[in-house]
């Protein structure tokens, strides 16, 4: 004999399954996760832009680029100015494969290109984390952007160009600290989403991964890390200072301070380890 439930039942199986997902997720493990992705410079604004203090992810930060400037939107719990409507699944989906609740695209200035490879158990965090923060009634701010990028129907052309959902698996064959040093490179700390060089489309050049660009970001393969020791690496990535007491230009310091600074002694030795393995790609064209 074969059970069937009613549509009432199975409703309210379904309500306590996704219940019970969600109560899955850690939010303390999930702040440290948000630490680590850099969240908050991109969903902050700049003090120095804001009238009173800034309230953290509610959004405003002006992200300038080729294309035009984009705005961070309000990733608190709000329900009409943040994410708070969102279900898990619509959070999972922008992470995963960059699509808005709507199912529309997201623009690639929101780095779902490197977020796609975080675990899912690590997306589940995320979200019970960002559904912990305080609500914000400020108004995401819309994206000002030459005419020809505004559509995002278009960008359904550049992911099928550049990019490749899923999550980031381990490499056979590579310790736990490197692998894990990837996963924090790759996909949590979306490195090369500033550190390599990108095509007239906005494409990235893989084959110059964390190559650097003039005038953008440095190299951050072994041909300019080589020169430097373990210690003075991650006393740069704690504090933002090197040896000889220059400072990190303003975006990088605030990395630092946001971010690699946050991360605890293990992730950091990994974090390093990782770029020691890159292959030495030469510096950019001058």
């Amino acid at each position: 004999m074969v059970f069937q439930a009613s549509p009432a039942i199975a409703g309210l199986l379904l309500f306590f399954a996704a219940t019970l997902c969600f109560a899955q997720g850690d939010a303390k493990r999930g702040e440290y996760l948000a630490k680590a992705g850099g969240c908050l410079g991109c969903h902050t604004l700049e003090a120095k832009d804001a009238k009173d203090k800034p309230v953290p992810y509610a959004g405003g930060r002006a992200l300038k680029t080729p294309f035009g400037t984009f705005h961070g939107p309000n990733i608190t719990p709000h329900p009409e100015a943040g994410i708070g409507r969102w279900s898990e699944a619509d959070f999972v989906r922008a992470m995963r494969e960059g699509r808005r609740p709507d199912g529309s695209n997201y623009f690639p200035a929101f780095p779902y290109p490197s977020f796609t490879q975080i675990a899912d158990a690590d997306l589940r965090d995320l979200w019970a984390y960002l559904r912990s923060l305080p609500q914000s009634s400020r108004q995401s701010e819309p994206h000002d952007l030459g005419f020809l990028y505004r559509w995002r129907f278009l960008v359904s052309g550049w992911k099928w160009l550049f990019f490749t959902p899923g999550p980031l698996a381990p490499e056979a064959g590579k310790s736990a600290q490197l692998n894990r040093g990837a996963y924090l490179v790759r996909a949590l700390g979306h490195c090369g989403e500033c550190h390599t060089p990108r095509n007239a489309l906005g494409g990235p050049k893989n084959d110059r991964f964390l190559a650097g660009e003039k005038d953008v970001a440095p190299n951050l393969t072994p041909t300019r890390l080589g020169k430097k020791g373990d210690g003075e690496i991650k006393e740069f990535l704690r504090t933002a200072m090197t040896p000889d007491g220059d400072v990190a230009a303003e975006s990088m310091a605030e990395v630092v301070t946001n971010t690699t600074s946050q991360l605890t002694p293990q992730d950091l030795d990994a974090l390093v380890a990782y770029l020691r393995a890159l292959p030495p790609l030469p510096e950019a064209p001058k």
